[in-house]
């Protein structure tokens, strides 16, 4: 880790009392010419890391999943959030673990979850989107997208907000000052990979996110916002990348080989 990253990351930590583990995969900063490489976590299972702007605080961990070599499982435990501990002793056959939709203080979930074709929660018709499988093909879409409707050949889905990258394009246009906080992202990219993408530390705005996004290098189609803040948390037993969240989460995506 970075000395001055460390830094910050110890007064963050001094200041709320909790004890974050994230270790920082060994990527260097992508500059113009030479972009941070993919590492291979497993077959059809790779990570880099992105630093927009230069700026180490902003770190993005992306994780590209193929889907012909992994299957993908929504979890949700109404009124019984887990730490990601917890989830790991839950899932340990699970080559990733991350949380997925935002949730009431009672823990009982916003949106839809559909775990092994059973849904619990009301889908979301007026905005973000979401991760669906069907037929055991996985794909983000917004809500507008007739893929964003959940029906009886649904197998998994998860749903957020706000669209962030729609077409290829940027999808948020909010407030030009917007917080910058940890993030949890899914996507889809030209190839029909799934992505996963997780800020461990001060994030971005969610406008600056969604430009972000779309000149990467990520090839990104379609991309929605999940929880995040407190919530966010990944597991990458096989990297020995472990990020938890400040908060317990009643759901996730867990993701294991086929």
């Amino acid at each position: 880790m970075r000395p001055r990253l460390l830094f910050f990351l110890a007064s963050a930590l001094l200041l709320t009392g909790c004890s974050l583990r994230a270790k920082l995969l060994p990527s260097p900063a992508p500059t113009a010419t030479a972009p941070a490489p993919w590492h291979t976590i497993a077959a059809g299972l790779e990570w880099r890391s992105l630093f927009p702007n230069g700026d180490e605080l902003a770190q993005i961990v992306a994780v590209r999943i193929k889907p012909r070599r992994f299957r993908f499982r929504a979890i949700y435990r109404e009124g019984d959030p887990q730490s990601l501990a917890a989830w790991r002793e839950l899932e340990p056959d699970a080559s990733l673990i991350v949380n997925a939709n935002f949730f009431d203080p009672h823990h009982r979930v916003l949106g839809a979850v559909v775990s092994d074709g059973i849904q619990v929660g009301t889908a979301y018709t007026d905005r973000g989107g979401g991760f669906y499988v069907r037929d055991g093909t996985p794909s983000v879409a917004g809500f507008k997208s007739p893929l964003a409707r959940i029906d009886s050949s649904v197998e998994q889905a998860v749903q957020g907000f706000p669209l962030l990258v729609s077409g290829g394009r940027q999808a948020y246009f909010g407030a030009a000052a917007g917080e910058r906080n940890r993030r949890t992202i899914i996507a889809e990219d030209k190839r029909g990979n799934i992505l996963v993408l997780v800020s461990p530390f001060l994030g971005l705005s969610l406008q600056d996110l969604s430009a972000y996004l779309p000149a990467a290098g990520l090839d990104i189609v379609t991309a929605v916002n999940l929880d995040g803040g407190g919530s966010s948390l990944l597991a990458l037993p096989a990297a020995d990348y472990f990020q938890p969240s400040f908060d317990a989460v009643p759901t996730i995506l867990a993701v294991y080989p086929r």
